[in-house]
């Protein structure tokens, strides 16, 4: 009988790594592929410190993860998806910022590169597989009750990133192999020691960029006014696609008291300053939802709802609405939250769904 053959998506640092690891030890059949996806638009040196998913250190880790397969012994392909993720995740995140939102690229990227375009290359490649793995701090399993295969928070609720991974469909998390859900962080370190790997005392990923951006905007986007709540003119902006809502810092700007950016205007163009408590609301609009635990939104639900990935998670009650959004309605007020960023439902462990923050 063959072994199963597990295409793993690697990044070349020591979650992937681990991954690797853990599934060749299990005795599956590893094939790693690595995507190609940094084109020169970012332009900072990134060399001996921490590297970001999109920027110049993207060099470093493709040769970090070819040392990690040749010290594990499989094969790993490098696939060129530069084209694919500028049209996908760029273009996205660009217009995103333009309109006055602050988009969430990682959900985006791993629902349609990383476990889409990144498959569909590795097939026209003639690589042959039966399941996916990835170095996500998640869990997974079919339960038979609802029909439906479930995302499960980590055991290390630290690491966990199934806030990322809401978007996904039914076929991609049956395909899906996490091997690190079960693993603290800790434990993952202390794993990758122990087995010398190449990558052992690597850095940890910060953030989807690395450097300046605002050459990924060339010429679009202006200058503009910057506002308080009563319409005041307070200075000018440099453009709306350099700020976020909960902004502290950056405005130039002087009132005596510590500012926010509570608004954006992409009709005025402007940008709206308030005090900390202007942050504060108990109600959001969604929309482009998708469902993991259930099949769709038929009546309230009480969740456990978080507005971005670093935010503790909140009580709250969703309710279908209109035109395909979802009304979360929270207990208590939250602060900042951000058109364009991620919302995600729990119950316990369990994922519900999300959707993106209309409003």
């Amino acid at each position: 009988m063959s072994k199963e053959k597990v295409l793993v998506a690697m990044s070349g640092g020591v979650d992937s790594s681990v991954c690797c690891a853990i599934l060749k030890k299990k005795g599956f059949d590893v094939i790693a592929v690595t995507m190609k996806i940094w084109d020169g638009e970012v332009c900072t040196n990134s060399a001996g410190g921490s590297h970001a998913c999109y920027g110049p250190g993207a060099w470093e880790d493709i040769e970090d993860a070819k040392k990690v397969a040749a010290y594990l012994g499989f094969p790993l392909t490098v696939i060129d998806l530069r084209r694919e993720f500028r049209d996908i995740v760029l273009d996205y995140v660009v217009d995103e910022y333009l309109s006055g939102k602050t988009p969430n690229p990682c959900v985006l990227c791993n629902r349609m590169v990383k476990l889409s375009a990144l498959l569909d290359k590795a097939n026209d490649l003639g690589i042959e597989f039966d399941r996916v793995a990835t170095g996500h701090y998640v869990r997974s399993k079919f339960d038979e009750e609802r029909n439906r295969y479930l995302l499960l928070k980590a055991k290390d609720k630290e690491k966990d990133q199934s806030y990322f991974l809401y978007s996904l469909s039914q076929q991609q998390i049956a395909k899906c192999i996490f091997p690190l859900g079960d693993y603290t962080k800790k434990e993952v370190r202390k794993l990758a020691k122990k087995m010398d790997l190449p990558v052992k005392e690597k850095k940890e990923s910060q953030d989807f960029f690395s450097g300046d951006i605002s050459n990924l905007f060339g010429k679009k986007g202006k200058q503009g006014k910057i506002l308080d709540k009563e319409g005041n003119v307070l200075g000018e902006h440099k453009g709306i696609q350099y700020y976020t809502i909960g902004q502290r810092r950056g405005f130039g700007v002087a009132k005596g008291l510590p500012l926010y950016v509570t608004g954006i205007d992409k009709e005025s163009n402007s940008i709206i300053l308030g005090e900390k408590s202007d942050l504060l609301d108990d109600e959001l609009l969604a929309n482009k939802l998708n469902w993991v635990a259930i099949e769709k939104l038929n009546d309230e639900l009480e969740v456990k709802a978080k507005i971005r990935y670093r935010h503790k998670e909140a009580a709250a009650i969703i309710a279908p609405n209109k035109k395909d959004t979802v009304l979360v309605k929270f207990k208590e007020p939250q602060s900042a939250i951000t058109p364009g960023q991620a919302v995600v439902f729990y119950q316990d462990d369990v994922l519900v769904g999300g959707g993106t923050i209309k409003k």
